[in-house]
């Protein structure tokens, strides 16, 4: 992904959750996704989909069940 389009990514996902502290990061080894971050964890992944013509993103979360305890 181009650094214009994490940077529209990182604004809406701010926006969308009213979280400023989101951050959307570069993959070291991919190209078609990025990484997201809450503070300094990581917290899932966005892929880009660009098939048919259309783009689309989609984000993927993983919530551990140990997270969910107090």
């Amino acid at each position: 992904m181009t650094p214009a389009e994490i940077k529209t990514l990182e604004k809406y996902l701010r926006k969308t959750f009213s979280l400023e502290a989101i951050e959307v990061k570069k993959r070291t080894k991919k190209q078609d996704s990025v990484e997201v971050f809450v503070k300094e964890e990581f917290i899932g992944v966005i892929y880009k989909d660009d098939e048919d013509d259309e783009v689309s993103y989609q984000f993927q979360m993983a919530i551990l069940e140990d997270d969910l305890k107090d």
